[in-house]
Formats: C-alpha cells, structure tokens, sequence
C-alpha cells in the first residue's frame, strides 16, 4: 500500500509535513521520503526505513529542509517523491496505488518516442517514474493528470508539487482517499484523516473520485470535478485503516465494532475468551464479545517498543519470524482456556497457523478462528493488497485447486464464494483442518458491507468476489 501527505503554507512546512507523513507509518515498510520548495529550489530526501520508524531516519534531516511547500510518502514498493525535469519545468511527484497494466503503458511510451526508464533492482521500474512519464506527453500538468487517469488501468492517486502549490488527484474510481484538511495559515492533503488533527488542521473536504484540486497557501483552485462512480476499496476499513482514521463518513474503529458484532449475531460457539490478533483484529474481537457477552481478553500481548508496525517483510522466512517475535503469550489466560480468536483475514493462511499453534503450545484447550473478513479468493488488481504473484498463494484457491484441478470456471469460484453454497462449506472445512483450528467461521461479505455503511456499488470488493468495478 502506501501513504501520501503533502502542506502548502504560508510559512515553513517542514514540520507539519514530518508529522503528518510519519502518522502513514503503518501503510508502509520499505521507504520513506520527503520533498519541499521555498519557491525557487526543491530539496529531497529518501530513506530505507525497513529497519528503522520514518520518525528516526527523518528527525536530523528536517533540521536543513527549508520551504513552504512540501510532499511526502511511506512506501512499501518504490523509492519517492522523484524530482522531475521536463518542458512542464521542475516539479515532484509522489503516488499511491498499482499500474496493473505497467508492461504496456511501457511499450507504448517506447513507441512514442521514450527513449528510457531508470531500472531498478530485479529489472523493475519505478511506478511513480511512468506516472511522470505519462504526465509528460501532455503540454501542461492538468493534461498529464486527466492522460495518466485515461491509460493507468488498477488505482492511481497522486501528489504533485510545482514551486507554485500542489495538485492533487484522487483516483479515477477513488479506490484510496484524499482528504484536504486547513488552519488559519496553511492547507495539507492526506490519505489517512486523522495525520492532521494534532497539527492544528480541521477537515475542509474529501476529493471525490477522479477530482484534482490545486493547493497552495490561499486556498483551493477546483481542476477536474469528481464523478458520481466510486469503488473504494473495502479492505481499507478490516485491515488498513488506522482505527482513528475516518473514509467516506464511515470510522475504520466503529466499523470493526459492528463487524465483530455482525460475526457474533450469527455464531453459537461455547468459548472463555474472546481475542483480537493484535492490532487490526482487535477491535473486531471487542464488537464480537459485547454481542455474545463472552469476555474479551488479551492472551498474548505484541511487543511494540521494537515491533510498532504492522506490515511484515516479504520472504516467507523472515515473516515467520517476525510473526512469532512480535507475540507474547500470557500463559495464565491461555492454559486450560477455550479461546475464540478473530483476525482481520486469512489470505496465505501461515501466519495464522504460526498463531494458532503457539497458542496450543501455551496451552490452549481450544481455538475457534473467526476471520473478520470472507475468504480472500482473488489478488488485488488495484492496490498492492497482497504480496501475491499467484492466486494460488491464497489458501482459498489453492484448496480449490485440490478439489477442482487447475482449470476453473469464473461461475464455479463465484460458488465456492457463495457462503451459502456446499462448496464454500467443504472449502471453510478443509482450511479449518489444514490449520488446525478447531472451529472455522468467516465474515460474510453482506455483513462486512452491512458493517461499512456505504452501498455495495459504491465498494471494491474484488478479492472477495471476483467482481470488477
């Protein structure tokens, strides 16, 4: 995933711009960046923040970044902003999102004239560098913005900053949020719309889908109007969003409480404790036990002064690994205990299982699994949701790969979707077995958009369903 923020003010915005990119920490792991203009010149920075919170890597830097325009990221893909010279003249560039169809836009940019893109390791190129490219075929910004939207198949919003002011574009289907917040002497933009209450900003407006606005310090110019088609994504709510954060009206904490409620409503399970995987499943587990009147507990507790965030690294060794370090068990609520656990999904099924096992191991009696989400069936096409290069990296599909060999009907995974189907019931069954759960019962997607509050048409919810928007 990844999260944006950018400040346009009257006087410095160094800090400002420090604080609020740093509260998009738990969206990314991998880079983070830093980009301000005092009106003439552009001054950047960029660190690998794998091993380290942005907070750390940036504190001494802001010392000598001077401006009073300034855009920033956490990144969990590619290295950003990126400082763009071209007959448009200088301006930095920050982006949120995924180019499904990247190979393409590629040969096509090479058609027209591209000569090259700098590569990057493992032969890849930065996806921020072929937005710029595509915004550099058209005679001004504006243009570049509405061509990039045009082409770009999968989610795209972006930050642009000229000496000037910012522009900022939400998606063309608003798949992730953009939201402008304002004090006396300056305006930001953000993903997250908590990043600016403790800087003293107050809400002013969320962009629509498609819109671009441009900001500096007097206030907002309207560029491209929004659209009435939404499909923002639905995961955001389960698993992204921070609990504070708020999108689209609908509070990422208040809706894991009705899910978790939602999930209890139609279960009937015996257990001692309900508990949440800390973090994203916390707040589901707390929904779920106010409803069924089974106590919330927290048998194992994450170990935040070293394991703050939430994101994992991406071999699967090293995942284990973290998975298992950054929890503690408290024996004395585990031992003997018949514990209901909720997370917010199964996607590969590995981390879980570790979970699960190191549970037993502590001396659990029992574990019931209530993911807060359905079964993920499908990759994410539009935001880099999933780490997954196959299908078959989900345990949903590779049970139905089991059962159905490699050749699948799109009418029969719609099936094996259907909660109420006996498909979807052997495939919960077996993924209950392969993981040692003792029970296993998924979120419906009625439910989970039930809990949202936002119509279905108006939600992504592709990796569930299959069904694109």
């Amino acid at each position: 995933m990844g999260g944006i923020f950018g400040v346009a003010a009257k006087d410095s915005c160094v800090m400002d711009l420090f604080f609020g990119v740093d509260y998009h920490s738990h969206l990314g792991t991998k880079r983070g960046g830093m980009t301000v203009c005092d009106g003439k010149s552009f001054n950047r920075v960029i660190h690998n923040i794998e091993n380290s919170p942005f907070r750390t890597k940036f504190e001494y830097d802001v010392e000598d970044m001077h401006g009073n325009l300034g855009i920033g990221c956490i990144s969990d893909k590619d290295p950003q902003p990126l400082l763009i010279q071209s007959h448009l003249g200088s301006f930095a560039l920050t982006t949120v999102g995924k180019i499904s169809n990247k190979d393409n836009i590629v040969k096509r940019l090479y058609k027209e004239g591209m000569t090259y893109f700098l590569e990057q390791s493992g032969g890849s190129i930065n996806e921020t560098e072929l937005v710029a490219a595509l915004i550099n075929r058209k005679p001004s910004i504006e243009e570049g913005i509405e061509y990039a939207k045009e082409v770009i198949e999968g989610s795209m919003s972006m930050l642009i900053m000229t000496s000037q002011g910012i522009y900022a574009a939400r998606d063309k289907n608003g798949r992730t949020p953009l939201i402008i917040g304002r004090k006396d002497t300056a305006y930001c933009v953000t993903f997250e719309s908590y990043a600016y209450l403790n800087l003293g900003y107050t809400f002013c407006r969320e962009l629509g889908p498609s819109e671009v606005v441009f900001i500096n310090p007097d206030g907002i110019k309207d560029i491209a109007l929004p659209c009435e088609y939404m499909s923002i994504c639905a995961f955001l709510w389960v698993y992204y969003g921070y609990p504070t954060a708020t999108y689209e009206g609908r509070n990422v904490e208040q809706m894991r409480y009705i899910s978790g409620s939602l999930l209890a409503g139609r279960d009937d399970v015996s257990a001692d404790i309900v508990a949440g995987v800390p973090d994203s499943g916390t707040a589901h587990a707390i929904g779920y036990a106010n409803e069924s009147g089974i106590s919330f507990a927290r048998p194992f507790i994450k170990y935040t002064p070293t394991w703050p965030r939430s994101f994992m690294p991406t071999r699967q060794d090293q995942r284990k690994l973290v998975a298992r370090m950054k929890l503690i068990p408290v024996e004395a609520l585990i031992r003997g205990k018949n514990l209901l656990l909720i997370d917010d999904s199964i996607v590969r099924g590995t981390q879980l299982r570790e979970t699960t096992d190191f549970l037993y191991h502590s001396g659990a009696r029992d574990v019931h699994v209530r993911p807060a989400c359905p079964p993920v069936m499908f990759p994410c096409k539009y935001l880099n949701f999933s780490r997954s290069t196959s299908a078959y990296d989900l345990i949903a599909r590779r049970i139905i790969r089991e059962r159905e060999g490699d050749d699948v009907s799109d009418e029969l995974l719609c099936d094996y979707a259907n909660p109420d189907s006996r498909n979807y019931r052997e495939m919960v069954e077996k993924i209950r077995k392969q993981q040692n759960f003792t029970t296993l019962r998924y979120q419906r997607l009625d439910d989970l958009i039930k809990s949202i509050g936002l119509p279905e048409c108006r939600l992504c919810t592709y990796c569930w369903s299959g069904h694109e928007k």
